[in-house]
């Protein structure tokens, strides 16, 4: 069993385009998108219909959320505010309100087990789509934060755009990093794979090349509310 965990994709359908190749070149069984789909990018329309299109597990991210009912004093800076809403505004006119609907009604938490291996996964933690666990967070932290709301061998999260691996106590902690917004200085949609063969656990992050200039050219073409900060991000993998 191969299994693809996708997150992150915050309307850059290019990405996930080069993403969805890579994993049909994987012959991959099964996929699983941890959240934030449409907001902040060119595409949002497009990188919604591409996912409502697979045969795919899909859970709620953060970004779903703000679409559904704007971005909220003190979940961002507040100097950030306005222009997010403001983004914020620019997707939900892009959308129709069936594709809110979608987003509204999407679950926070999935788990599954195959081959006697238990899987949960969730966008940020199993109990908040907005709390923020770093790569270097403390043992303890972890085990307060994923290890208490269920027990799996493999807990999958999305959110900090910085893909990672970690063992601890007998556990696997992946992050899978970003498909559309990258934050670690690589400029490479992230996602992250699993494959399960009698009992052996196999896993990895993969990094794949798209076409940034043409997202770049399409948050132009657009006429983004934030253009110039996103085609930043886009390339340099980094805020």
């Amino acid at each position: 069993m191969k299994i693809a965990f996708i997150s992150d994709i915050h309307g850059n359908a290019v990405a996930l385009d080069a993403v969805l190749t890579d994993i049909r070149k994987k012959s991959i069984d099964k996929i699983c998108v941890l959240g934030d789909i449409c907001y902040r990018g060119p595409e949002p329309k497009r990188s919604l219909e591409l996912v409502r299109s697979l045969n795919a597990d899909v859970i709620k991210g953060n970004a779903d959320e703000w679409v559904v009912r704007g971005v909220r004093e003190g979940e961002v800076p507040d100097k950030a505010l306005e222009l997010m809403n403001k983004e914020r505004q620019w997707t939900v006119e892009n959308l129709t309100q069936s594709d809110i609907d979608y987003l509204q009604q999407l679950p926070e938490q999935l788990n599954f087990r195959y081959d006697d291996v238990n899987i949960t996964a969730f966008h940020a933690t199993p109990s908040s789509l907005f709390e923020v666990v770093p790569p270097h967070a403390s043992d303890e932290e972890l085990e307060q934060k994923f290890f208490a709301a269920a027990d799996a061998q493999v807990y999958m999260y999305a959110h900090i755009h910085t893909p990672y691996i970690r063992y601890l106590s007998g556990k696997m902690i992946m992050n899978i990093g970003s498909v559309g917004l990258p934050f670690d200085g690589l400029a490479k949609a992230s996602y992250g794979l699993v494959e399960i063969t009698n009992g052996n656990l196999r896993t990895s992050i993969e990094r794949v090349s798209y076409d940034t200039e043409k997202v770049s050219k399409l948050y132009q073409q657009v006429d983004y509310p934030n253009t110039d900060m996103m085609i930043n991000v886009i390339r340099n993998g980094r805020l």
